[in-house]
């Protein structure tokens, strides 16, 4: 597998950069097979492709706090991301929904278990340390592109997530608690490595070429990212 790099150290810290990332490795680097890199960016809330944001986010909080706010092609649940939170991005040629999860699942528990974690599936896509959400993750398919990206909690702000963040009190009641706070744990609590050690792991573990982006891709891929930033894709139904 490919480690897509930005060619200088300078990475964006915009949500909405990486997204158009990950579509643009999907339509354009067809002769990249499987393909895999990791982002960090400034307090954003991302939610799914078929949320209505009201429903899922305190805008309010939101703006009044300088947390940026983003719609993702995928489906899934409103994720709240900071640079305390590592997010994964996997790209492959596969139209099965099933396999390139459990193949995307299974790459993330490898490199967890190597860390002498006891991490576990849950569900479709998420992943469990000592029973509380670690990483949640979301699919969608481009032509014959799969992609799968996800979070992985590591050290966020617990207040800006807590409070950003509506989920329904039918949907926490579903998965058995009472709060947000409940479901979740963070990775910093069950290992000594730097956030940065932790995503040198990753790609130590899955990664066996690095594939650097020249300077035309990333203005292509930027100009790709202006749909993300339009009020009609942000706030539609």
């Amino acid at each position: 597998m490919k480690h897509i790099t930005l060619p200088d150290s300078n990475s964006p810290r915009r949500l909405s950069f990486f997204l158009a990332m990950e579509e643009y490795v999907a339509r354009h680097m067809k002769d990249v097979d499987d393909a895999f890199f990791m982002w960090r960016v400034e307090p954003s809330v991302i939610f799914g492709r078929n949320q209505v944001m009201e429903n899922e986010v305190n805008v309010d909080y939101c703006r009044s706090h300088n947390i940026q706010l983003f719609r993702r092609k995928s489906g899934g649940g409103c994720v709240y991301a900071d640079m305390g939170n590592i997010m994964l991005s996997y790209i492959t040629n596969s139209d099965s929904v099933a396999l390139t999860y459990n193949r995307y699942l299974n790459m993330v528990l490898l490199v967890l278990h190597k860390m002498g974690l006891e991490a576990h599936p849950s569900g479709r896509n998420d992943i469990t340390l000592n029973g509380k959400k670690i990483s949640g993750n979301a699919f969608y398919l481009l032509q014959d592109r799969s992609i799968v990206h996800g979070t992985l909690l590591y050290d966020i702000d617990m207040e800006n997530m807590l409070a950003s963040i509506t989920p329904s009190k039918e949907k926490l009641r579903k998965n058995g608690v009472e709060s947000v706070r409940q479901r979740i744990t963070l990775l910093r609590e069950y290992t000594s490595l730097t956030i940065e050690e932790v995503m040198q792991a990753f790609v130590k573990t899955l990664c066996h070429e690095e594939r650097q982006l020249t300077a035309e891709e990333v203005a292509a891929i930027e100009e790709m990212e202006t749909e993300y930033l339009t009020d009609e894709f942000i706030n539609r139904q």
